[in-house]
């Protein structure tokens, strides 16, 4: 009896899976198409329309629901009903034209858009496991150069959005967070992330006024729905290690260095000499034994990252909810550096009436840190590698081999390198909002933000830094700050016949304040009391406090018209008035105007079906740099302590920088031309801009003559320039039922230049050309090492065989200042960026290149060239007699490094690469298994971040930008996302 039920189960689950529906698919003019993905929904049924637009699928059940899926239409979703016959209509999909982009104070449909925007979506943001959302999106968004300097726990990356306008001041974009400017970003869960806009252009950002020269980036988390509650999760954990690391000579490669500087003085000529070389009875025994010891392995370990995050959206028709969490955790590479965050994120919004809604977005992070700042992997690889770092009873060597460089191992034992930073930062943003009649909506914002941090630091008497000194240090430093602002915005949205209006105003009001204080102390008696008790240190006590505050009124004014919804343009206008100014200069004024063509919807367009959407634009606007800092315009005193009749006595004095009443904002005028477009149904999409940037007013010290009483003051006297062009590329390359391919290219060149500095002319003591970009290398130009068959032109220089050689520019035989020139700059050519996207069944595979040319950077490792031998430096290629190389000098114990000619010029290295930033494979768990276990989407995958990079410096990453101690990492992960 049970055998014949278990026969009939399977012959009825047999039928049930070979139930075959049939039909057609035709578009919205009755036209076939072949290629719809017809698909069950929640279960394994996939199949595709054959040339005929024809379709097959055996379905589990005839009570079952199809999704038809195919590019540039709208999804359909049918249920059978019982039916084995389906025929279906597909509309044609504007979503990406439709699609809402943020801007500033409101939003508009991507088709009306005029200005230079782009904007990236959650799947976008969360698909590199990154700290934060800026560092995922490096290279995916043209404009927009994204780079991390520094491998150390917490490290940040450095944001800039088309070059550098600035020379003294800030050149980070404006970051706004739910309508509130808050500049900590690293803050948010990418996850927590809607949607990210880049303005890029002056047309979008001018809405900001003194702020928005450097670009805006806007920022909106998610919010709640209606409907079932959605819970999602993720979590992931990886190691890092080096990306790539020089190491610095052995002990047989060192002493054959020392060899070679004493051997050009004669005093060495064969290991018989060796005893002068090495004069302690220690050192020759290592060397004759070989001895090395290898320091990089000594202080540094592996690292690692983990995340993990809940997220929950539910509501009701009145109410929606977002509620997540989040822990974020980072592992340094070298002992006790890491950095803890955590994060809480509660948005709500509520709708009291019909016509009025009233919400919060509200965040709080949190951070624990130890952030190792003390350079021990600098000072390791300086000391002389056969020198034993341990003493014969095992314990550390103070001063190992009795040299001059502290044991850096004595920084890592518990307790004696303590860099303490606990910072907490709220921001919440309350809004009510009230639509009186149709096409009316006024909205009050009031975001506040506060941040408090305390800095503990204490340095024991055999750190680093303390080692020459007497005793411990210790300090602490506590800065509390409040930022708050309230804006209202009125918008007006009216539709007359052909002709479309939404007109904006706005007001503002901002306040910031930031109180500070710091004591500090050495000679701690009792080491574990760190930073507290500081008045029962013996020595060196001291404190100091501060308080920075200032205050912005703004108004703002925006039309946006349309004719036919195809004839764009949007004109803006804003004042903002600082407290930083002086009165005659506190208002400022920031117009802009931009047009739109969309030419696509034109008629003489509708007999093609190539061009799906081309849209032409154009804009001009002027905008802000807020780079005066609080009490810059007035004069300020200072503290002079001296002795009258041996009596000491405290005066006051001028501070030899004075305030300058006339100072204003650096101001950017921009003009950008940008055209957006989509051929065959949008399989290939993007976007194409050239922009011009003239920044005006920049903000520089000038110096005074001692006639004044003073030394220098701030004015508005430089002018830089910012020419590019970008470009933005996506398409569909294969979309089957079984595989997808899509491609995203980011592409940009940007040309930064000074144009104008004090007195026209160049400023070499900062490194500051006309007709350079700002972060410019000025040197003489190395050609190479003299070499013996040139010793006599060679002296006609002053110089030997085996010295440095370098260009003598002005031909006339002799090698001065005058001979060095303006060699590169760390300003790359272009950038690329190339997204790669598969799908093989449940599948997915993500592969995305990121590729920076032509920028330069100093080497810290190929500096470290020491001719004397005096401590450990780089493996190089020297010259000698036998190996007459051009890439180093001849070693030499009378010269040191400082003292070398051209020195500098050896360390000037091309940063051009190409990396594999990210690399990940994903598998989606089949729905009839994720059902079984009461869960929706389940996805596990695996990446590899940063792991291959091809350039022309070996064992090292450029984009660290030459640092020897803070290398970059390579970091290989596993996670999984859950949706419930």
């Amino acid at each position: 009896m049970l055998s014949q039920l278990l026969l009939f189960a399977v012959v009825h689950r047999a039928h049930a899976q070979n139930t075959r529906v049939t039909g057609t698919v035709k578009d919205d003019k009755g036209t076939l198409l072949s290629g719809v993905t017809v698909r069950v929904k929640n279960g394994n049924g996939v199949t595709a329309t054959n040339g005929s637009g024809a379709y097959t699928l055996a379905v589990p059940d005839v009570n079952s629901t199809l999704l038809f899926t195919f590019i540039g239409y709208d999804t359909l979703e049918q249920p059978l009903n019982g039916r084995r016959q389906l025929d279906v209509s597909l509309v044609p999909s504007d979503r990406s034209l439709e699609q809402v982009i943020v801007v500033g104070y409101g939003s508009v449909r991507k088709r009306d858009l005029t200005g230079s925007v782009i904007s990236v979506k959650t799947e976008d943001i969360t698909k590199v496991a990154s700290a934060s959302p800026m560092e995922a999106l490096q290279g995916k968004v043209s404009g927009v150069d994204v780079v991390r300097t520094s491998g150390g726990a917490g490290a940040n990356v450095r944001v800039t959005v088309r070059g550098n306008r600035s020379i003294a001041a800030g050149n980070n974009p404006l970051y706004i967070v739910d309508g509130i400017q808050y500049a900590n970003f690293e803050d948010i869960n990418p996850g927590d992330i809607a949607s990210m806009e880049f303005l890029k252009d002056a047309a979008s950002t001018a809405i900001y006024g003194s702020r928005g020269a450097n670009g805006v980036i806007i920022i909106t988390t998610r919010k709640g729905a209606s409907g079932k509650v959605r819970v999602n999760g993720s979590a992931y954990y990886g190691i890092s290690s080096l990306a790539g690391y020089p190491k610095p000579m052995t002990g047989t490669q060192y002493a054959d260095l020392k060899r070679q500087a004493y051997r050009t003085i004669g005093t060495w000529n064969s290991v018989a000499d060796d005893n002068k070389v090495f004069t302690s009875a220690a050192d020759l025994e290592a060397v004759q034994k070989g001895a090395s010891y290898y320091w990089p392995d000594l202080l540094v370990d592996k690292g690692s990252q983990q995340n993990y995050s809940v997220g929950l959206a539910a509501g009701t028709d009145k109410t929606k909810v977002f509620l997540s969490f989040g822990f974020f955790r980072e592992k340094g590479i070298y002992y006790n550096d890491y950095s803890n965050r955590y994060n809480v994120r509660l948005n709500v919004d509520q709708s009291l009436a019909k016509n009025f809604t009233v919400g919060l977005q509200s965040q709080l992070a949190y951070y624990d840190q130890n952030l190792r700042d003390d350079g021990i992997l600098n000072v390791g690889n300086k000391i002389i590698p056969y020198f034993n770092p341990y003493n014969a009873d095992g314990s550390l060597a103070r001063f190992p081999g009795n040299g001059n460089q502290v044991n850096p191992l004595l920084s890592n034992e518990d307790g004696a390198f303590i860099n303490q930073n606990n910072i907490t930062r709220l921001l919440s943003v309350a809004y009510a909002e009230w639509k009186p009649v149709t096409g009316l909506s006024l909205r009050s914002n009031l975001g506040i933000t506060t941040a408090s941090t305390r800095n503990g630091r204490f340095e024991n008497a055999n750190t680093l830094s303390r080692a020459l000194s007497t005793g411990s240090s210790a300090s602490i430093t506590n800065s509390s700050g409040v930022n708050v602002l309230w804006e209202n915005i009125l918008t007006y949205q009216k539709q007359f016949g052909e002709h479309s209006l939404t007109a904006t105003g706005v007001t503002s009001y901002q306040s910031n304040k930031l109180d500070q204080s710091t004591a500090s102390a050495t000679g701690q008696l009792l080491a574990n009391q760190l930073w507290y008790a500081l008045q029962n240190n013996p020595a060196n006590v001291k404190n100091s406090s501060s308080y920075v505050g200032q205050r912005l009124i703004s108004g703002t004014a925006r039309i946006n018209y349309s004719y036919k919804g195809r004839y764009l343009l949007t004109a803006t206008t804003r004042a903002d008035a600082a407290s930083v100014l002086s009165p005659q200069n506190r208002w400022a004024y920031f117009p802009s105007v931009a047009a739109g063509w969309r030419i696509s919807d034109e008629s003489f367009m509708s007999t093609q079906h190539v061009i799906t959407e081309l849209k032409l634009r154009a804009s001009y606007g002027l905008a802000g740099n807020a780079a005066v800092n609080p009490y810059q315009t007035q004069s300020a005193l200072m503290l002079i302590p001296f002795a009258f009749n041996d009596i000491t006595t405290l005066a006051y004095g001028l501070h030899p920088t004075i305030g300058n009443t006339d100072l204003k904002w650096e101001l950017t005028n921009s003009a950008n031309i940008g055209i957006d477009f989509g051929l065959w149904k949008d399989r290939l999409t993007g976007s194409l801009e050239a922009y011009d940037s003239r920044t005006r007013d920049l903000l520089l010290y000038m110096q005074l003559p001692g006639s004044t009483g003073a030394q220098r003051t701030l004015a508005n006297v430089g002018k830089t320039s910012n020419k590019g062009l970008e470009a933005q590329i996506r398409s569909v390359n294969i979309q089957s039922n079984l595989f997808q391919w899509s491609t995203q290219v980011t592409f940009q060149t940007n040309k930064e230049r000074i144009e104008f500095l004090p007195g026209n002319t160049n400023d070499i003591a900062n490194r500051w050309f006309i007709g350079h970009p700002v972060n410019s290398f000025y040197d003489y130009e190395k050609t190479g090492i003299w070499q013996t068959k040139d010793a006599a032109q060679a002296a006609t220089y002053g110089y030997k065989p085996g010295e440095i050689r370098v260009a003598d520019l002005l031909a006339d035989g002799k090698i001065t200042i005058a001979d060095r020139r303006v060699l590169g700059s760390a300003v790359p050519k272009y950038t690329i960026g190339l997204n790669n996207d598969f799908k093989i069944g449940d599948f997915d595979i993500n592969i995305f290149v990121f590729a920076r040319r032509g920028q330069m950077f100093v080497s810290q490792y190929a500096l470290k060239f020491e001719p004397n031998g005096i401590e450990n430096g780089a493996v190089v290629d020297y010259w000698t007699p036998e190996n007459p190389t051009n890439e180093y000098p001849r070693p030499n114990v009378n010269i040191s490094r400082s003292s070398m000619p051209f020195a500098t010029t050896l360390g000037y290295k091309d940063g051009s690469f190409v990396k594999i930033r990210n690399a990940t494979i994903g598998y989606t768990l089949p729905a009839g298994l994720t059902k079984r276990m009461h869960l929706g989407r389940v996805r596990v995958y695996v990446s590899g971040r940063n792991f291959l990079t091809v350039s022309k410096v070996k064992n090292y990453d450029p984009e660290g930008e030459g640092s020897f101690d803070r290398p970059l990492t390579k970091l290989f992960l596993g996670g999984i996302n859950i949706d419930l």
